[in-house]
Formats: structure tokens, sequence, C-alpha cells
């Protein structure tokens, strides 16, 4: 949630915010191994309801661009509907049946004290929707120092930075309602190219999460929302 600002001394939008007491880099090897990670390899994290809006097929399509060998963690749940959870079941077993590919599926609720070391310890953190008027859980991630690979779409291009908390991939000209096709298969690359990148690059990765995490304690941090709040309350005032 936003809230508009209609003034040049603030900023155009107060947003949602984390608290960065509790969303920090934790390292907790045992959550890892209660969910089967292998915390010597590197993982990707995905977060999110099962639904078209998240863009998990769109994911699991891109999956099969990502290099070998790496570890694709998915805490997914809450299917909107029977058709999309039986068909991201049986995408997913597909890919299993791939060599080089390792799918764990968290298919039930996470809580806090798992998704905080899960957040931590993963290499990248993907967020592939095609509608997200903001996205938590980039913010979530990014105060636990983990760069992001997403989706330019809404309010995620507004919390991840491009180059510097992450990388973006465009959708292009898939519409919202494409599962199949040329252009649904292009954002799927374009997703996998951007995880690749984060892979290879150990130590670009390692300063995207020293400034994820600056980013969310100077922006996104209830201390800095209760000061932009204040602000607007206090320029509302002068009127």
């Amino acid at each position: 949630m936003k809230i508009g600002i209609l003034t040049n001394e603030y900023p155009p939008h107060i947003y949602g915010g984390v608290d960065v007491s509790r969303y920090k880099p934790t390292v907790n090897a045992e959550v890892l191994r209660r969910h089967r990670i292998d915390p010597d390899r590197p993982y990707i994290l995905f977060v999110g309801r099962i639904t078209h809006q998240k863009g998990i097929i769109h994911l699991l399509q891109a999956v099969e661009y990502f290099r070998e060998g790496v570890q694709v963690v998915l805490c997914a749940s809450d299917p909107d509907t029977r058709e999309i959870g039986e068909e991201t079941a049986a995408r997913i077993e597909a890919l299993r049946s791939q060599r080089g590919r390792e799918i764990i599926w968290i298919s039930t609720f996470a809580p806090e004290e798992h998704l905080i070391p899960l957040y931590s310890q993963a290499a990248v953190f993907i967020c592939p929707s095609i509608y997200e008027p903001f996205g938590i859980i980039n913010l979530e991630a990014m105060a636990c120092g983990t760069p992001v690979a997403a989706s330019a779409v809404g309010g995620i291009k507004e919390v991840v930075l491009p180059g510097e908390t992450g990388l973006l991939a465009p959708l292009g000209d898939m519409r919202p309602e494409d599962r199949k096709g040329r252009a649904a298969q292009r954002f799927a690359q374009g997703l996998a190219e951007a995880v690749n990148r984060l892979l290879d690059d150990r130590e670009m990765r390692r300063q995207m999460g020293i400034k994820a995490r600056q980013r969310v304690l100077e922006e996104f941090s209830w201390t800095s929302i209760a000061r932009q709040t204040l602000g607007f309350y206090r320029e509302v005032m002068k009127k």
C-alpha cells in the first residue's frame, strides 16, 4: 500500500515498510537441512501464492534455462484454482525428471522463523509477477541482504534498482493472460538471463546484497516510513 503526496518536498508516495530488526541477514543451516536444501550449493528462492499474477508458471518455464546444478526452492502454496495447482505440480514433476534440475517445493506455509533464513541464504530471490502493485516480498528479501531478479512491472520497479540491488526482466509484448507462445518464452528467458548473470558473479551478488539491505534501511524501514508520514502531515497542516 502507498499513500500519495502532492508536494515537491517529500517523495511522491509513502510505501509500506519492513521491520528491519526482524528481517535481517540470518544464517541457519538447520532450516535449510530441514527443507532438504544443500547449504553448500546455491539456490534460487521464490515465495508466493500459486496464482497467475505471481507468475509461477513463467518461473517454471524459466527454470529450463537456469544454470545446471542450481537448486530452485519454491515456497508456493494456496493455489487460486484446482487447475493451476495441478498444472504447477505437473510442471514441477516434469522439471525434476530432467538431469541437472533440482526443485525443492515447500508446499505448506513457511513460518517467519524459517522464511527469514531462507531469504538470507539464497543466492538470488526471484519475483516473476506479471502484475504487482508493490511486492513486499522483494523488500523482505532485500532486507535480508539478498539480490533480486524480478519482472519489470508495477511497484517492483519502484523497489528494485536495476544494476544496484538486483536485475529486472521486461515483460515485453507479453499480455497478462499469455502463458505460452513466443512472448511468454522471451519473458522466461529474460528471467533466466537475470538469474544466470547473478549466479555467475558472486562478487556482484555480494555487493548488490549490501546495497539492497542499505536501501531498505534508508527508504523502507518503519523508522523511515514514520519520518515520511510525519513530514506529510506537517506539510498538510501548513495548508
